[in-house]
């Protein structure tokens, strides 16, 4: 089969597919290997960066997804306003945060950053698929521990856990929300994950 028609293959799949579709998938339908197929869906990627088209390729929780162009989102918008679903509040971006720095992690620890109490936030989240119940914590109670899902990448852009931007973890998000010191770096993270939000809404 020519280059051409594997491509073409590629970005049919791409298109049916609500999921990333990872490297070995796409070797399974045109018969070569996952090395291969992942050069033939970059390739593809940057075809459409040459064309300027409306739509792109993303790289993103280990596989390939077709979506449109970030800059396109205000038009888009304003033609599919009743469909859109709604950005996620700074509330839930906040405790996102914590969830994805700290993970896995309890209610208590998350309420005891954030300073306010925030089940409604957390099933919210859930509901989303963005975060998911992924065990008990040893000890009294043994609560409940929280952490990301493959969903939280996708709908972010990332690729993995290693793109989120750089935290020190023990001085930035172990504090109380009071502590002023802490406050400005967990703004600037959750300025960046807002920031994304808005831009991914039309990758998903």
């Amino acid at each position: 089969m020519e280059k051409r028609e594997q491509k073409k293959l590629i970005e049919a799949l791409l298109f049916l597919s609500e999921e990333p579709v990872k490297a070995d998938r796409i070797a399974m339908m045109l018969s070569i290997s996952p090395d291969d197929a992942a050069r033939l869906a970059n390739e593809l990627r940057q075809d459409l960066n040459d064309a300027d088209r409306g739509l792109q390729i993303i790289e993103t929780a280990g596989g390939f997804q077709l979506g449109t162009r970030p800059e396109l989102a205000p038009y888009l918008e304003k033609a599919f306003s009743e469909d859109v679903s709604s950005n996620l509040t700074a509330a839930a971006l906040e405790a996102l945060a914590i969830i994805a720095y700290k993970q896995p992690v309890t209610r208590i620890e998350i309420e005891s950053i954030r300073g306010v109490r925030c089940e409604h936030v957390l099933d919210n989240l859930i509901r989303r698929k963005l975060i998911k119940i992924s065990g008990r914590k040893e000890g009294p109670g043994r609560p409940l521990l929280y952490s990301t899902t493959p969903d939280f990448l996708k709908y972010f852009g990332l690729l993995d856990l290693k793109e989120l931007p750089p935290l020190d973890l023990e001085n930035k998000l172990t504090q109380p929300k009071d502590s002023n010191e802490n406050n400005d770096r967990e703004i600037e993270i959750i300025e960046e994950m807002d920031s994304k939000d808005e831009t991914q809404s039309y990758n998903e």
